[in-house]
Parts: structure tokens; C-alpha cells; sequence
């Protein structure tokens, strides 16, 4: 009891001085709360939109994937006939059962060719009006559509577009473009995420995503009054036999839905609180600290509590108590935070497109459990060391100035077993640059990542004295006597010093490192681009959406092109010559003109000669996996197709960026083998202008295709731009979570300074007494926190940048072979360090300034 009095006693007393550790505590656990909130919420919205949009028994086509999307590679989704539709009502137990067709391989347009897909990457649906979706959309104006010059949309896209009745849209699919003013709006009666629907009657949804009448990609079944799901899923396949159609129960449906949106919500989930790890990890330097520096300003007190019977063990866990309230308070708050921060990151992606609704807000028990365990378990363990000393003051202390005398011993210790981690991470960065396979190379990469890491924290007050001393000398002698107490402030207590830098070192460690595997990315990719691709224009659909016969034809008779290159893809089923069946291979067929528009390199052959008749190329590794060579036949049984026997009259590199592990053969191979019905459409298209015409061909083409807004024409600037854009916005997004830890980091250098001017008072009333004007107090403190920043940068900027070297190595493994330092990203950060920590002064310097010069002195 006397120890919880005393622990009460002492943390409010201090109370302003744990305030910064709490907001850290809280910050870190409100990222795992709101994570946890986050993705539970998602969760139950999906779920709730699954269950709803579920019928009791779903029919589908024998190739449609198990979430029902379209798998096609004509861009058009599989089908049934309208033979199975009759059959399905022939089984016992069914009450109703309607057909459908839907395709999320479509492009929506406004009158002026405005694209109405989701910002988010949320699907785009178009399908039929049928009484399932009828029970999960309420029509709120107009009305359902009749005749093919009809359509409805759903609320959500009406109102972010500005849409309203009679407006017009068209629809692009694989079959062509179909118009059609807006009939009705539909409002969702569960939470949509942020999909895009527009509903057609059945008869023009077949003709406008297949092209055919009579054909359905789904039958709705509803059970009969006392008939489970999953007899109806017997009576339904016992009355199609064995035509090989897909038959799900609701239950089945949902579940497949909820494994397909659940494996990206996993992976942002994790990802986050990864982050959120990182957040508490620098979080633990900052109750270090402030736990060790309140022990160092209450020696004399811990002395005479010593001196007056309280044993080790009770001084030790007076402290432990005061971490046990500090982390249970952060906790309680950043719990609450959570909730608050969940609501924040929906109403965010609201602001993106997907849709979701405080209505489903989910927080689980187990939230505010793992919440608070975290928070609670993280802050003990972090104030361990700092009570351990504290347990160690002798009785003695309390005749001497407060500030317990640095152990000498621990010091050496400490030093050798930092070098020891140190160089031992070192040397698993050097085993994974010089690794000959990737897999292989990331272990040693994780684990000289972790040891560096670890050593850089354990060494840091060794780094500090050197490393300030340089700083010192650059930036702070400049300002005379000023700068040199600041530089001496700074070394006083290297192990501070260290562990304060080593808060910011972390995060800045993780920005360097990636910011110098992104600039690598894009910079190999860009080398490849240059030395591989020898065409001028790249035509694709940023969605997937396949290229149409029209628009390759439009692309055909755009003037000043000298070619034009068709790009398919489809899966086979390989027989090599070791006798294995391959199942889905991809392969890869092209115009022999791609030979020239792709200039891979061969290890075997040439490329060229794979697309003669009845040819192929292989991979160089897929070549050594199964004893293939120049002139080997390997037996490819096309989808949709018949078998042929290729001969293999190259081998590629597999040493490269730009269609790793592709095989080729060519167009018209793959045509003698597959019906022209079949005939998959093109992945891409690349064209080349005739010489000096290649700005009146961009122009050209892109008029050529502005019928066709589901398309892009890039020339070799627009794709490395494009390729520059998408890692550019990963990395922000990666910035933008880090940014957690650095404001927990900067934190840390708000609080160690509070602490220690608090710790200085005697003597900065002797300062001011003899001369020292407040301006220049509070120049010596920012000059201090500019220098505890800078070295905690340095140590980052360093660390960062050799392990995304040594990443850019195993990267080379995979093609990306030209390592590129972001100078100007580094020499930012740097320069925002020291602006950092001269905010990070500002409180600090300003109480420091307002203290009374004679209670200053008086202080005991």
C-alpha cells in the first residue's frame, strides 16, 4: 500500500512531465484500436452486402471463378444457355428461378466520355434488373428499366457524378459501345463499399455484354418453404447431371466473396499494424528516457526513501507502478482514439469512393483487451531498466546532488555489444548483396536489417559523442559561446542523447530505405524501357479491360504509323519433353513484329524464329526445369482450342524486367488452333511511327481512339511517368504511416528536452544571473534539439540507405539492376530533421525563457 501511495504520489507530481509518454501510448494504441476498428467494420460490410446479395442457390457458368467475375479472355463473361434456366425450375424444392447476366469487364461513360468507375478500384458492374437485386436496392426515382434505350444506376454513382433522369451514358464492352438515358436511381439498402451498378433489362444486358440472346452467367435460385440450401444444392445438380455447371449455396457464395476481399483486407490490416509496431517501438525509447531522467532528478529522494528502510525491491516497483498508471491511462484514452480514428479512415475512403457506414461500426472485445494489454505490457517493460537503477540507489545518494553518477562499466559493455550487433548486421547485409537467389538473400537481408537496427540503438550514446562533436563543429560554433554549450549540452549525457536520436533514427531509417528501393524501381525499369522497348506507342486499359477488334482496327488506320503490333495472352496446358503435363501455363502471342517492338535478350536461338509456323520460345529456367533445348517439342493444348505440338526455336533471358518468364509464339499459330469465336482479344497493342512522325501519330492515334475513353495511348515518356506515379503514390502512402513514429520520435525530443530543463534549473538560473539574456537561453536550447536531430537523421539517412542498397541487390536478381540514391529525397529529409527539431524546441525554450531567475538559483 505504501508503495502504491508513493507511486500515486510521484506521478502526479510529475504529472506534466508524463503527459508526452501518455500521448505516445496513446497514439501508438489508437493506430492498433483504429486498425483493428477499421477492418472489423470492413468486415461486417461485406459481410452484411454478401449475405443480402446472395440468393439461396446460384448457377453459374463451369469457368466462372468462384466470386462469379469474369474470367474470359474475350472479354466477355462465361455463359450458360437459357436450356439450364428451364432445367434448374424442373427441380424439386425450387420456388423461384430467374436468369442473369452481369460483366465487371466494362467501361461506363457520361455524354461527354467521362469514365463513371470508382476512384477507389472498386468494381464496375453492369447487369439485369432481377427480383435478387431487387431485394437489396430500393428504386428511389424513376423507374426500372424497359427497352434496350434504358438504364438504371445506383444512388451512390448518381450523386457523386451529378446524374439525374434522362441523363445519358454508355456502356463499353468487349461486344461494343450501347447507349442509354437514365430510366431510374436505385439506392442501396445495405452498405455499398464503392462498386459502380447500372442495371439493363435482361434481353439488352445479353446483347450488350455478350452479343448473343438466350445465354445467362448466373440462375438465382430460391428454395421452397422448409427446403435447406443445401438440399436445393443437391436437387439442382442431380437435375443438370453432370453438364459440369457451378452450383454454390448462399453460405458457399458469401464465404467465396468474403476469402477474395478478405486476403487484401489481411494485408492491409497487418501492414498497418506494422506501422503501428514500428509507432510503439519508438514509443518504448521515449518512456526509456523520461523514466530514466526522472530517476536521475529524484536520486536524493530515492536515496532517502533508502535511507529510511524502503528496500530495492519496493523502489523498484514504486517505479514499475508509476508505468503500470501511465500505460494504463494511454491506453484507456487510445482506446477511445481508436474508435475515433476508425471513424476517421472511413470517412476518408468516403472521400475516395468507398462507402462505408458508422451504422456497421464494429469494435470487438477483443479491441479494447489487445488495446490495452499492448499499451500497458509495452510501458512496464519499457520503464524496466530505468526502475532497475533506481532499485540500485544506495542510501548514501542522499547526501549528494541529485543525478546518479554514470556506471562506467555498463558503458564498456554496452559499447562492445553494440559493435558486436553491428557488425554482425553488417555482415548479414553483405551475405544478402552477394546471395545468387532472391529468396535466399531476403533472409539475410531481415536479419542484418534487425541487427543493425539493434546495434545502431545499443551504440548510439558511443556514435553520439563523435557525431555531435562534427555537428558541433559545422553548425554551432558559428554562434560563439551560445553554440558551444548547446554542442556541450547535447554531450552531456551521451546515453540520452543516443536513445533520443534512436527514436527518430527508426523512422527515418525506413523512409531512406524505401525512398532508395523505389528511386532503384523506377530507375531499372526506365533503363529497361530504354534498352528493351523499341516501339513508340503503348495502347492499353488501365482497368484490364481488353482491347476490342474495332479499336485494334481504328489503331490499323491511324496515318504516319509505320506498324502496328497485336499482344494476346491466354492459358494452355504444356506436355514437355520430360513427359510432365503442365495445367495453365500462360502463353504469349504476338505479331513477329513484336521480335523488334521487344528486344529481349536470348540465351539460345532467336527470338524472331519462335514466330514462324507451329514455333515457340521458353524461358531460359522453365528450359533447365525440364531438359528443353533448341528444337524440343513440347505438345500445348490451347483453351478453347486443340492441342498442337510447338517446336522451341528460342530460349529467352530470364534475367529480365519486362515480361519475366514469358513464352511466346505467334497470332497466327495460335489462330490455326483456336476458333476465331475463341480467339482471345488483345492484352495490349504497340504501334510505331514512321520516321519524324512520331508527334503527328500521337496526336493521330489518340484522336483515333478518343471513341474509345476505356483505352490510353502512351508514348515512352507517358509509361515511365505512369510506372514513376504508381510506386510514387505506394511510397506516400508508406510515408504518410510512418509518419506516426516520427511524430511519436519528435515526442520524444519535445519530452527529453522538457525533462532536462527541468533537470538544468539551478543552473540556468545561474546563467541568466550572470549575463545570459532569455533569447540566448532559448537560441541554446532549439541549437541543442537542431543537433540531437540532425544526429538522429544522419544515423538514419545512413542506416536507411544501406539496406535499401542491399535491397536493390537481391532486386537485381529480378532484372532491376541500376541502384539509384534519391539525393534530393535524402538531402530533404535531412534538412526537414533540423526544422524538426527546432520545433520540437519551442515549449522547451519558451518555459526555459520564463523562469524567475532568483527561485531558478534557490532550486534544490
Amino acid at each position: 500500500m505504501t508503495v502504491m501511495k508513493t507511486s500515486m504520489r510521484n506521478f502526479f507530481a510529475h504529472k506534466g512531465r508524463m503527459a508526452l509518454s501518455a500521448v505516445a501510448v496513446l497514439l501508438s494504441v489508437a493506430f492498433v484500436c483504429g486498425t483493428l476498428v477499421f477492418t472489423d467494420t470492413m468486415n461486417t460490410t461485406f459481410d452484411k452486402l454478401f449475405a443480402a446479395t446472395s440468393s439461396d442457390v446460384t448457377v453459374s457458368a463451369k469457368d466462372a471463378s468462384d466470386t462469379g467475375e469474369t474470367t474470359s479472355d474475350n472479354g466477355k463473361p462465361p455463359v450458360m444457355p437459357a436450356s439450364v434456366l428451364t432445367k434448374v425450375r424442373e427441380a424439386q424444392g425450387v420456388k423461384t428461378a430467374e436468369g442473369t447476366v452481369f460483366s465487371t469487364s466494362v467501361t461506363v461513360v457520361d455524354a461527354d466520355k467521362d469514365n463513371l468507375s470508382p476512384s477507389s478500384g472498386a468494381p464496375t458492374i453492369v447487369g439485369s434488373w432481377n427480383g435478387n437485386d431487387a431485394r437489396t436496392m430500393k428504386i428511389t426515382s424513376g423507374a426500372a428499366p424497359q427497352g434496350s434505350g434504358q438504364v438504371m444506376v445506383d444512388k451512390d454513382t448518381a450523386d457523386k457524378h451529378h446524374l439525374k433522369l434522362g441523363d445519358e451514358i454508355g456502356v463499353i464492352s468487349a461486344v461494343g459501345t450501347h447507349t442509354a438515358r437514365i430510366s431510374g436511381i436505385a439506392a442501396f439498402q445495405v452498405t455499398n463499399p464503392g462498386a459502380a451498378i447500372f442495371y439493363l433489362d435482361t434481353r439488352t444486358a445479353q446483347q450488350t455484354l455478350v452479343g448473343e440472346p438466350d445465354v445467362y452467367t448466373n440462375v438465382n435460385v430460391t428454395a421452397a418453404a422448409g427446403v435447406s440450401d443445401d438440399q436445393l444444392k443437391k436437387n439442382v445438380t442431380a437435375e443438370l447431371g453432370t453438364a459440369g455447371y457451378k452450383v454454390q449455396t448462399a453460405k458457399e457464395t458469401a464465404d467465396a466473396n468474403r476469402a477474395d476481399v478478405g486476403g487484401f483486407l489481411n494485408v492491409m490490416k497487418y501492414a498497418m499494424l506494422g506501422f503501428a509496431g514500428i509507432a510503439f517501438l519508438v514509443g518504448i525509447f521515449l518512456i526509456i528516457n523520461t523514466f530514466s531522467m526522472l530517476v536521475a532528478q529524484r536520486t536524493r529522494e530515492i536515496g532517502l526513501m533508502r535511507a529510511i528502510g524502503s528496500s530495492r525491491k519496493q523502489v523498484n516497483r514504486s517505479v514499475l507502478a508509476e508505468a503500470l498508471l501511465l500505460g494504463f491511462v494511454g491506453s484507456v484514452l487510445g482506446v477511445g482514439a481508436g474508435v475515433g480514428l476508425a471513424i476517421g479512415l472511413m470517412k476518408l475512403m468516403g472521400a475516395t469512393g468507398m462507402n462505408l457506414s458508422t451504422d456497421d461500426l464494429t469494435v470487438a472485445w477483443t479491441t479494447p483487451v489487445v488495446g490495452l494489454a499492448l499499451g500497458v505490457i509495452v510501458t512496464v517493460l519499457a520503464a524496466y531498466l530505468p526502475a532497475r537503477r533506481a532499485g540500485k540507489v544506495s542510501p548514501m545518494a542522499a547526501l549528494r546532488d541529485a543525478g546518479a553518477p554514470a556506471d562506467a562499466k555498463a558503458g564498456v559493455v554496452r559499447a562492445v555489444l553494440g559493435l558486436l550487433l553491428t557488425g554482425a548486421g553488417g555482415y548479414g547485409l553483405y551475405l544478402a548483396s552477394a546471395a545468387d537467389k532472391a529468396k535466399e538473400g531476403s533472409l539475410w537481408l531481415g536479419l542484418g536489417v534487425v541487427l543493425t537496427l539493434i546495434g545502431f540503438v545499443v551504440i548510439g550514446p558511443l556514435l553520439a559523442g563523435g557525431v555531435v562533436r562534427v555537428l558541433g563543429a559545422v553548425l554551432l560554433r558559428a554562434f560563439g559561446p551560445v553554440g558551444r554549450m548547446a554542442e556541450r549540452n547535447a554531450l552531456r549525457n551521451p546515453r540520452r542523447t543516443g536513445a533520443t536520436g534512436a527514436a527518430l533514427m527508426i523512422g527515418l531509417a525506413l523512409v531512406a530505405c524505401l525512398s532508395v528501393v523505389g528511386s532503384s524501381m523506377v530507375a531499372s525499369a526506365t533503363d529497361q524501357l530504354d534498352k528493351t522497348v523499341g516501339t513508340d506507342f503503348i495502347i492499353q486499359s488501365d482497368n484490364g479491360q481488353l482491347i476490342t477488334p474495332q479499336a485494334v482496327q481504328a489503331v490499323k488506320d491511324t496515318p504516319g504509323l509505320e506498324r502496328v503490333t497485336e499482344y494476346k495472352w491466354t492459358k494452355a496446358d504444356f506436355t514437355t519433353p520430360d513427359g510432365k503435363t503442365l495445367d495453365g501455363t500462360a502463353i504469349t502471342a504476338a505479331d513477329p513484329s513484336y521480335a523488334t517492338d521487344l528486344r529481349t535478350e536470348t540465351v539460345a536461338g532467336k527470338l524472331a524464329d519462335a514466330y514462324k509456323p507451329d514455333s515457340m520460345s521458353v524461358h531460359e529456367t522453365f528450359a533447365k526445369d525440364h531438359d528443353i533445348h533448341l528444337g524440343s517439342k513440347i505438345a500445348v493444348a490451347f483453351d478453347n482450342g486443340s492441342t498442337a505440338r510447338l517446336t522451341v526455336r528460342a530460349i529467352t533471358s530470364s534475367d529480365v524486367v519486362i515480361d519475366q518468364g514469358a513464352m511466346y509464339t505467334s497470332i497466327d499459330t495460335m489462330k490455326k488452333y483456336v476458333p476465331a469465336d475463341k480467339l482471345p482479344l488483345d492484352q495490349l497493342v504497340f504501334a510505331s511511327a514512321k520516321d519524324g512522325q512520331q508527334d503527328a501519330a500521337y496526336t493521330s492515334l489518340k484522336s483515333a481512339l478518343h471513341d474509345y475513353p476505356q483505352y490510353s495511348v502512351r508514348d515512352q515518356t507517358d509509361y515511365k511517368q505512369a510506372l514513376k506515379d504508381q510506386i510514387g503514390q505506394l511510397l506516400n502512402l508508406i510515408y504518410g504511416l510512418l509518419a506516426l513514429a516520427i511524430v511519436v520520435a519528435i515526442l520524444g525530443v519535445v519530452n527529453t528536452l522538457a525533462l532536462s530543463v527541468v533537470e538544468r534549473t539551478r543552473e540556468i538560473g545561474l546563467m541568466r544571473a550572470i549575463g545570459l539574456s532569455r533569447r540566448q537561453l532559448r537560441r541554446m536550447i532549439r541549437m541543442e534539439s537542431v543537433v540531437i536531430a540532425l544526429f538522429g537523421a544522419l544515423l538514419g539517412l545512413g542506416l536507411g540507405m544501406g539496406w535499401g542498397a542491399t535491397a536493390q541487390q537481391l532486386l537485381a536478381l529480378e532484372g532491376l539492376t541500376v541502384l539509384e540514391i534519391p539525393w534530393p529525397t535524402i538531402t530533404a529529409v535531412f534538412i526537414g530533421s533540423a526544422f524538426v527539431g527546432l520545433f520540437a524546441a519551442l515549449i522547451p525554450a519558451f518555459r526555459a525563457g520564463r523562469m524567475n531567475v532568483l527561485n531558478a538559483i534557490a532550486t534544490d
